[in-house]
């Protein structure tokens, strides 16, 4: 979906190691996202963006929740976040260290924060809708993402955005810059750095018991700051080629509204805030050099992610008048070392044409729990979020290495074949092999007919086996505090978990390709993708036989427990279709329309009774529609453009169906929802452009949440809607921005 460039000329390396194959010229479907595309959206920030432009995208906007409102991952083809292999520059991006342990989309899971990229130093994204664990291994169930930077060597760009809700909140700025310098002989060194902020937005609803507003419900106030870097250096036949960023983020997340009543410190009740701060640093450094016609590429990469978290405003009840009202709750880190060889050698010579690859990773990651302050998970614990207190000391590492081979051949011109097999060796859970077979056939010029089958695997990450921490949850519509151990505590153990298992998926895409005609393309396929033993964070398990396990242990802070599980079996399949033109309509008139829509049916095959106690079961309706249903079933997209002389004018719509979830009382269906966005341009000198636009014009709500009343003694009415929604819960937004091109 590439604005501005003709469907020939989208060039990619994702899903294929052979060179020079454009977007519609493979064998998978391939969507390429320019970085102008999703800066001309007007959202800060790159979730939001996607979600809007991609049909296979989803952003839920999580309006309570600190883990998922502040890691900003995506999902895609309506699978989790940790589904979705994300690559930058074609070299794997590490994960959160933060864990998403709350009632969200992503539930968890520790996907890849996409804040931690500039937008500003993004040339293109590709999207391949496809599975690829053949190719690039772990977690590449749903597809992958290939974050693509800038790499000039000379010119820049700059931008100023600012913008506000129509309520008056949640004002928002950012500034952003970057620029290429030439190095050397052919070498080039592009710099980006990016200042956000934004304030918070709150859409609670009236408390109906207090007669006040309570609660927090929107977006969180955040200050994110980035640097991003992209270098090479030719020497001879070979380059020396570097790229990496640093990323800074504080927000800050209310919990849900303590009582008058609850703590002596507070007699009017209290809203405790918590603050996650997140440090983020990722880079690759690497030589790519030609030895006759066998290309070789060998690299490392490193990057660390560290959360560390405070709460304040608020207290520990155990402490009576004596507890201090702020409190340092501690952080995890998670870090993982990457190195690669890949070797590549075109097979001109052979029948019509190929490629063959094979290389090999090492992969070494770490996972590390800080404990809090003793008083923050004392008694009761520091309400909002008694932070971490692991019972065993969390400190955890694995290494992993892989081999693969990938060959591509036409037998003849019009027919491409490929096969890829991987295999996987993992020093806590052992080995995994996978394979993938692709074929596409030109039946015809500009007709084509596509397909992939194969298998895949999401390795359970550190976080998922070792996670740790004692918070506030809400069940059944009263706040408890849970206890999140790890699969390997005796505890855990007692109450029904085991050695977590890989994931295992079996994937397949069939589809039609017309075009490029004049301008204009046409995609459509469909999927199937089939996982088994899939990882999911288990109910919060209360009751008798819970709390007879509990006292065993001599354990008082903490009345639930929940860990996690390969209890579930799921099938997903859906439907996916792209069009696009693009032309001139004018000696100075310039145009384009691009379309998607995407079916998307995901359905439980199999939930595992828990082997300690059959009576309790591992997951919930809730946490069931959580992997299912609580994502839109269908999305219609489209983005068109309009550019005459100086002016110009653009519009997104983004129709998200309907979807099933039960935020806080029984299961619900929510309805569909449309978004549309327009905006109009000026460049007034060269290179210089100023922009005004309205998101949302038509002040689109997801629907309310049915029988608020019947948990009106727990929060009073206040939320206006679930976590699961798609387009917000901000409404009408207004934004201006000024771009500077040199």
């Amino acid at each position: 979906m590439s604005r501005d460039t003709s469907n020939e000329d989208d060039i990619v390396v994702t899903g294929t190691r052979a060179e020079g194959r454009a977007a519609l010229e493979s064998s998978a479907p391939i969507d390429v996202v320019a970085g102008e595309e999703i800066l001309d959206s007007g959202f800060p920030d790159m979730g939001r963006a996607l979600n809007f432009l991609e049909p296979g995208v989803n952003f839920a906007r999580a309006a309570t929740t600190a883990s998922a409102a502040n890691t900003r991952p995506i999902t895609l083809r309506g699978l989790s976040p940790d589904q979705t292999l994300v690559l930058v520059n074609g070299k794997r991006w590490h994960a959160n260290a933060v864990l998403n342990v709350n009632n969200s989309i992503g539930r968890g899971s520790a996907g890849v924060d996409l804040d931690t990229i500039p937008q500003s130093a993004i040339q293109r994204i590709e999207v391949l809708r496809d599975g690829a664990a053949a190719q690039y291994g772990s977690d590449a169930i749903a597809g992958v993402i290939n974050i693509i930077l800038k790499s000039n060597a000379s010119g820049g760009y700059g931008e100023l955005l600012a913008g506000i809700t129509e309520e008056g909140d949640g004002a928002n700025a950012m500034a952003t810059a970057s620029a290429g310098f030439r190095v050397g002989d052919g070498g080039h060194l592009t710099l980006t750095v990016l200042a956000r902020g934004q304030e918070a937005t709150n859409r609670a609803f009236v408390d109906r018991r207090f007669n006040r507003v309570t609660y927090r419900i929107g977006d969180p106030e955040a200050r994110v700051s980035n640097f991003a870097f992209d270098a090479a250096l030719p020497l001879g036949t070979a380059e020396l080629y570097a790229f990496g960023a640093v990323t800074r983020k504080i927000s800050n997340n209310a919990a849900g509204f303590r009582v008058p009543g609850f703590s002596q410190l507070y007699p009017d009740g209290f809203l405790p805030i918590i603050e996650p701060r997140i440090q983020d640093i990722g880079g690759t450094v690497g030589l790519r050099t030609e030895l006759g016609r066998l290309r070789a590429d060998v690299s490392y990469g490193y990057g660390e992610n560290q959360a560390d978290f405070r709460v304040y405003d608020t207290a520990n009840v155990s402490l009576g008048l004596a507890s201090p009202t702020t409190f340092d709750s501690g952080g995890v880190t998670y870090a993982q070392h990457v190195g690669d060889l890949a070797l590549s050698l075109p097979l001109d010579g052979v029948l019509a044409g190929g490629n063959i690859a094979a290389g090999g990773q090492y992969r070494r990651e770490t996972y590390a729990i800080r404990s809090g302050e003793p008083l923050a998970y004392f008694g009761l614990g520091a309400d909002g979020f008694a932070g971490f207190n692991p019972r065993n000391p969390t400190n955890a590492s694995r290494d992993a290495y892989a081999a693969y081979f990938d060959l591509e051949l036409r037998p003849v011109a019009a027919l491409l074949l490929g096969g890829a097999a991987r295999y996987d060796h993992y020093d806590d859970f052992g080995g995994k092999t996978t394979w993938r077979a692709t074929a596409r056939l030109d039946a015809a010029e500009g007709v084509a007919l596509r397909g992939t089958i194969g298998t895949g695997f999401k390795a359970p990450s550190l976080q998922q086996q070792y996670f740790s921490a004692v918070q506030g949850a809400t069940s059944q519509g009263q706040l408890v505090t849970v206890g999140t151990l790890p699969v390997s505590d005796s505890v855990a153990r007692a109450l029904g978990a085991g050695d977590l298992k890989p994931e295992r998926s079996r994937n397949a895409t069939v589809g039609v390709v017309f075009g490029p005609f004049d301008g204009f393309s046409f995609t459509a396929d469909w999927f199937h993708i089939r996982i088994r033993d899939r990882i999911a964070l288990s109910e919060q398990l209360g009751g008798a036989a819970v709390q007879a396990v509990l006292k065993q242990a001599g354990i008082t802070g903490f009345q639930q427990v929940r860990f996690f599980t390969n209890a579930v079996d799921t099938t997903t399949r859906g439907v996916e279709v792209t069009a696009r033109w693009q032309g001139d309509l004018g000696p100075e008139t310039h145009a384009s329309v691009q379309l998607g829509y995407g079916w998307f049916n995901s359905k439980l095959d199999t939930l595992r009774a828990n082997p300690a106690l059959p009576a309790l079961p591992l997951l919930s309706t809730k946490s069931i529609l959580f992997l299912t249903e609580a994502q839109p079933r269908n999305k219609f997209t489209v983005q068109a453009s309009l550019e005459h002389g100086p002016f110009d004018l653009r519009a997104n719509l983004a129709a998200f169906g309907t979807y099933t979830s039960a935020p806080l009382t029984g299961a619900q269906t929510f309805g569909g929802k449309e978004a549309v966005d327009l905006a109009a341009g000026y460049t007034f000198m060269d290179g210089v452009r100023f922009v005004l636009g309205v998101q949302n014009m038509f002040d689109a709500h997801s629907d309310e949440i049915d029988g608020q009343e019947l948990v009106i003694g727990a929060t009073g009415g206040s939320f206006p809607t679930g976590e699961e929604t798609p387009i917000g819960l901000n409404g009408r937004a207004y934004y201006a921005r000024l771009t500077a091109r040199f």
